[in-house]
């Protein structure tokens, strides 16, 4: 297919467009299903006051809550799907900020379920579900929300916390304004001499430049604006480690870190070995640090020299037809049963392929349950392109398999585990690729793609592990969070990462004060742990032995059924040990080395 033009959506084939009347064949059925989810808001709220009456009471609840739950999440993927297909067309962002409404009414409707349930002795819950038929199914949620009851409060209290809640997120409202809406950069020269105004989406192309005066003058330029604005800055961060602070105290936990690593019923020995293993490891980043300087020509790399290609990017395009069997070939080792998947997403109308006037730009997987996943594409060729077709289908994947063997309650699976399979069918795509090319200039591209995602995952993901522990613990101790002392805290962790391959730069001691995820807490180590599963899993399909492949079918199989700690071990990584963060940052180190032969 001829993608130079830009098509309207109508000019595509719809052999090259997802089916999504799979979930309503009209508009007028989404109504439909919205005045009936809409019209049991009353209903749900009825059941106030008599879960505790009977296992028959509490069953009837939870599966009348369950019913109207994913009547919402079918209409509100339709709305998303709609609304990406064509982001000229107001009708559906509509749709989905009616289904938002619709939430917050459901959720206002439910939120009596959690303190009644809390309320009830043990003993007595257990008496329902032992007593209940039907009612077992329910078992580990109930015990989830069960675990947190040292920190659930008393109704009054609660009342309190609720109405706490804008406030409490008024440190990143601020912040997500001024970095997006009101911090303007100054012009800075792009390659061809030309003024060019820095922007947040245009930074890392700059870094990617081949010329090192553009790169170093947008990161000047990057970090001297942040540094006109760093007390301000400092207050905001300082605001949410304040604020988190208040929850964790009040919830009746330790520590800010325990209070967020609960959400997973993970132990801060986790988070800890991990961030202990990879900087044990810092000599093996420090050989890829040199590595790139040797790469480039340089006498001395410094921190804007980072995002410098190493390698030429191939220039050979691939038609999706081409794409698909690559992928298909790729993923054998994974067994029969999932290739016919893959299979059925290609023939079934699963997948959106190619850009259209007005689609939603990048890549995604979606779905909602009883109906098959759906994977979002902008097909333009690269080899990048057929990268992001193996990982979007390993979460496409994951979502059919875990909804299929999973009741409805149980079939999101965590954050946690939901970058494993998309990682796992990258690394089985490198693996095949290397094994299938003789030229070096693509072996050369997957190396480094590899190296480069193992950089940007678990090293720098892990960094900032390590200082969002380290200001939690340092303002939970009595210290002041000023921008000096942040500033120190992060050029530290730099030196102690870079250095001394990379000339660590001033001006990287600002780079806390533009990342978004400090103000989702104690999140992105996920990234980290996430990758080195993936590298164990793939590694345990690549060994032949079907036993490995199978478990780690059935994590894709087990939703969201138990704790993804402990999903994650029954498949065969144990993430409570050193020993698979470990195995990832040989890999690592001996991909270095590979790629250093390759490019001399």
């Amino acid at each position: 297919m001829n993608t130079d033009k830009l098509l309207e959506r109508s000019e595509i084939d719809d052999g090259y467009k997802w089916r999504v009347q799979d979930i309503y064949a009209d508009d007028n059925l989404w109504e439909e299903d919205f005045e009936k989810v809409k019209n049991t808001i009353d209903l749900l709220a009825s059941f106030k006051g008599k879960i505790s009456e009977s296992g028959e009471q509490l069953l009837e609840f939870l599966k009348k809550s369950d019913e109207v739950s994913q009547l919402l999440e079918k209409m509100i993927v339709y709305a998303i799907m709609r609304r990406d297909e064509d982001t000229r067309e107001s009708s559906y962002q509509m749709m989905y900020d009616r289904c938002s409404a619709l939430f917050t009414d459901i959720n206002a409707a439910l939120s009596f379920f959690e303190p009644e349930l809390l309320a009830m002795d043990k003993d007595r819950i257990d008496a329902f579900v032992e007593n209940t038929e039907g009612l077992s199914l329910y078992k580990f949620k109930i015990d989830e929300i069960m675990r947190k009851k040292p920190h659930i409060l008393s109704e009054a209290e609660e009342r309190i916390m609720a109405l706490s809640g804008d406030a409490i997120d008024t440190a990143d409202n601020v912040f997500s304004m001024f970095n997006n809406a009101d911090l303007k950069f100054p012009e800075v020269k792009d390659e061809d001499g030309k003024m060019k105004e820095l922007t947040q989406a245009r930074y890392v192309s700059f870094l990617m430049s081949e010329n090192r005066e553009v790169r170093m003058g947008a990161f000047k330029a990057l970090y001297e604006t942040y540094g006109k604005w760093r007390n301000t800055l400092a207050a905001c961060l300082a605001g949410q480690i304040k604020s988190n602070r208040y929850v964790a105290r009040a919830r009746n936990y330790n520590s800010c870190i325990e209070m967020y690593l609960d959400n997973d019923f993970v132990k801060t020995d986790v988070y800890n070995n991990l961030i202990e293993t990879v900087e044990n490891n810092l000599d093996k980043y420090q050989e890829y640090m040199e590595l790139k300087k040797k790469a480039l020509g340089l006498d001395e790399i410094h921190m804007y020299d980072i995002y410098a290609p190493i390698v030429k990017v191939p220039q050979k395009k691939y038609t999706f037809e081409e794409g698909k069997e690559i992928v298909l070939e790729a993923l054998k080792p994974m067994g029969e049963d999932y290739l016919n998947l893959v299979k059925k997403s290609f023939d079934e109308g699963w997948i959106d392929v190619y850009e259209n006037v007005g689609k939603r730009s990048g890549a995604y997987s979606i779905s909602c349950y009883g109906v098959h996943p759906f994977v979002l594409l902008n097909w333009q060729g690269t080899l990048n392109d057929v990268f992001t077709l193996a990982h979007e289908l390993g979460h496409a994947m994951h979502s059919y398999l875990s909804n299929k063997h999973q009741p409805f309650v149980y079939a999101r699976y965590k954050i946690f585990v939901a970058e494993v399979a998309s990682t796992v069918n990258e690394n089985l795509l490198i693996d095949y690729l290397m094994k299938n090319t003789d030229d070096e200039t693509i072996k050369a591209y997957l190396i480094n793609h590899y190296l480069e995602e193992f950089r940007g995952t678990v090293y720098r993901q892990v960094m900032f592990a390590h200082f969002e522990r380290d200001i939690h613990a340092l303002y939970e101790s009595g210290q002041a969070l000023t921008q000096e002392t942040l500033c120190k805290l992060y050029y530290d962790l730099n030196l102690k990462y870079f250095s001394p391959a990379v000339v660590v730069d001033k001006e990287i001691e600002m780079e806390w004060a533009r990342i978004p995820h400090f103000y989702s807490s104690f999140y992105v180590y996920k990234y980290s742990t996430g990758f080195s599963a993936a590298a164990a899993f793939a590694n345990n399909i690549l060994s032949g032995d079907k036993t490995l492949v199978d478990k780690y079918l059935n994590l894709l199989k087990s939703g969201g059924n138990n704790y993804p700690i402990e999903q994650l071990k029954l498949a065969g990584v144990d993430l409570s040990k050193p020993d698979p963060i470990e195995d990832a940052l040989k890999v690592f180190g001996e991909n270095v080395r590979k790629l250093s032969a390759l490019i001399g």
